[in-house]
């Protein structure tokens, strides 16, 4: 049975809720005026050469999408096998984060005192996970129409919000917190401040990771070689936009060293709303975000998933993983992700130190992404020469040249990220220098480690793998 169109307008939306986050924002609101600057770094180093290669790549095949397919035509199943190992684990480290932010803010409806109750929120985690999942189990076209309404109630509506009363605060000449000048737009790269500067790198990079994940479902979208890039474009204009507005309302109304993390959004809604005589609106406006969070994770459970299933179909994976229900939704293989983010939310749910965990998560996260994106820019380069695109498919502009500069671009700011990602922030206590270097260089060996499983399997199980 043919699958249920997506249009672009869903499509659209469904990438914006996969990245346009409002629970960045404090994150990145508190290295003040200089987030122009990393901003417009990481956009062209990192957001815009994503965005080019994916609707380059994606609108090359009609039939296929997603990193899997894109490595292994360059590089061969063994490449590509390790690309989409670390799309998908990243999100299994992300998760405890993003469902720990979902169930601290609902408890402003009845006990915020239980933001602090591991039980209440380990609980909360899973009673999410498992019914994203079951969402995700009635199939893409309607987990895209939810991901789409969440989109647009829990991130665009609240972080316009956010810009617009931040903009009268400025027109009502109410005290800002932070100043424009030559001097406060770039970062003091001097002393021990460098290192604690770049940071801010590793956080915007963070509120950019996805933008090629909606590529996977170009079997339900109409005329993917012109919708694709058309959708892409617009979300990455969306994006940088309202992420860069918003963050800035947040460090032009809020002390910096008042920002908090976890609750910066309660933050700045709370001030806005006993200002300008909202506050009766707050519940509603909490419940918005909660929903923008859920919204998000719809995108991400579902997405990575679909490319580990064209590994299990190649064979790395034993036929069980291949098995889909009547709405083409690899079934087992979805449950299996959510056993294993159940065990690693309920590890999460144990640890001591909450902030330090949540930045060695959300950090950790991102080098796995980060090194993805790394085999996508040199799979886009090796293709970059291919005869076998459509006639009418996206081309990065400049041909060969253009596409070369943008991968060499995008490569600069992976390398870049890569290298600050074994740097700990200055502002959050991790312990030592050496002691955050050892942890997180073993979360990221152990992590990748499992993919030398599935190339043993591969070949000493050629036959059951050949049927699958």
């Amino acid at each position: 049975m043919k699958a249920q169109q997506i249009s672009q307008f869903t499509l659209i939306l469904l990438i914006i809720s996969a990245i346009d986050n409002i629970r960045n924002l404090p994150q990145i609101a508190l290295f003040g005026s200089t987030l122009i600057f990393f901003f417009a770094l990481s956009a062209l180093f990192f957001l815009i050469p994503v965005a080019l290669v994916s609707a380059q790549l994606s609108s090359s095949s009609k039939e296929h999408g997603g990193i899997y397919h894109w490595t292994c035509l360059a590089f061969g199943p063994k490449i590509g096998l390790m690309a989409v190992w670390l799309q998908w684990i990243n999100t299994l480290v992300w998760f405890p984060s993003i469902l720990s932010f979902i169930a601290a803010t609902a408890t402003y409806f009845f006990n915020p005192a239980l933001a602090s109750n591991k039980t209440y929120l380990v609980s909360v985690i899973l009673a999410v996970f498992w019914a994203m999942t079951l969402i995700n189990l009635a199939g893409i076209h309607r987990s895209a129409s939810l991901a789409t309404i969440f989109s647009v109630l829990g991130a665009l509506i609240p972080i316009g919000l956010i810009i617009g009363f931040a903009t009268l605060w400025t027109l009502s000449g109410k005290p800002l917190q932070i100043h424009f000048n030559l001097h406060n737009l770039f970062p003091v790269l001097s002393h021990g401040e460098s290192l604690s500067s770049l940071t801010a790198l590793t956080a915007i990079m963070t509120s950019f990771l996805g933008v090629e994940l909606a590529t996977v479902h170009i079997n339900e979208v109409k005329n993917p070689e012109k919708s694709f890039p058309r959708a892409l474009c617009i979300s990455v204009l969306i994006i940088l936009a309202t992420m860069t507005l918003g963050s800035l309302g947040i460090a032009l109304v809020l002390p910096l060293d008042q920002i908090n993390l976890v609750d910066g959004v309660m933050q700045i809604f709370t001030l806005f709303s006993q200002t300008y005589h909202f506050t009766i609106l707050i519940p509603v406006i909490m419940l918005m975000i909660i929903c923008g969070g859920l919204g998000g994770m719809i995108s991400y459970i579902i997405s990575p998933v679909k490319g580990i299933l064209q590994v299990a179909e190649s064979g790395y994976l034993p036929p069980f993983f291949t098995v889909k229900n009547r709405h083409g939704v690899p079934t087992r293989l979805l449950i299996t992700q959510a056993i294993i983010v159940s065990l690693v939310c309920s590890a999460w749910g144990l640890m001591p130190s909450v902030n330090g965990s949540y930045w060695l998560l959300t950090d950790l996260s991102t080098e796995l992404y980060i090194l993805m994106y790394v085999f996508m820019f040199l799979a886009a380069w090796k293709l970059r020469n291919t005869s076998l695109a459509p006639m009418d498919s996206f081309l990065i502009p400049g041909g060969m040249l253009g596409t070369g500069t943008t991968c060499f671009f995008g490569l600069i700011g992976c390398a870049i990220t890569l290298i600050i990602g074994f740097i700990p922030p200055s502002n959050i206590d991790v312990g030592s220098n050496m002691h955050y270097f050892t942890i997180f260089s073993s979360g990221v060996i152990l992590m990748i480690v499992p993919v030398l499983a599935f190339y043993a399997y591969k070949f000493f199980c050629p036959l059951e793998s050949s049927d699958a």
